[in-house]
């Protein structure tokens, strides 16, 4: 029995020392606007450490303002990492007009929002499995002005 816990505990300490890769949010801007909702593009910077690329199973989402969830979702297989480099991934997040309206109160003189956008990067790892890497960012968000739309 010994021996069995000696091993897990081995085991265990490999895992928690295998390098992982690292993911930040580098900018939220405008990208589009339609009839239906603003599109914003979060970008991600994403450094994997090994010599071969990682598929990236997943990245779900959730944009808040003032403590609501003003847009949510999921991109299912949006690609793989470049081995042992860094990748850029643009996240599209689309917000209904209607969900601006009822912010009316936070927007202001300044005509921004303050934002919280949450992300979840899952990568498919070798040997060890799925890993979600959770990132959080904070900031302000420049609505669409009649100039962004014509």
């Amino acid at each position: 029995m010994e021996l069995l816990d000696k091993a897990k505990n081995f085991v265990a300490e490999k895992v928690a020392n295998i390098k992982k890769p690292e993911a930040s949010v580098t900018d939220v801007d405008l990208k589009h606007v339609t009839r239906e909702c603003v599109e914003y593009n979060a970008k991600v910077s994403v450094s994997n450490p090994y010599n071969q690329p990682l598929p990236i199973c997943q990245i779900s989402f959730t944009l808040k303002s003032a403590g609501r969830t003003i847009a949510s979702g999921t991109i299912p297989d949006p690609g793989s990492l470049k081995a042992s480099d860094t990748t850029m991934l643009d996240v599209p997040v689309k917000v209904p007009y209607n969900i601006l309206i009822s912010l009316a109160r936070d927007i202001g003189a300044d005509w921004d929002i303050d934002y919280e956008l949450e992300l979840g990067l899952t990568i498919d790892l070798p040997l060890i499995g799925d890993i979600t890497i959770p990132l959080s960012q904070k900031g302000e968000i420049k609505l669409p002005t009649l100039s962004d739309i014509f």
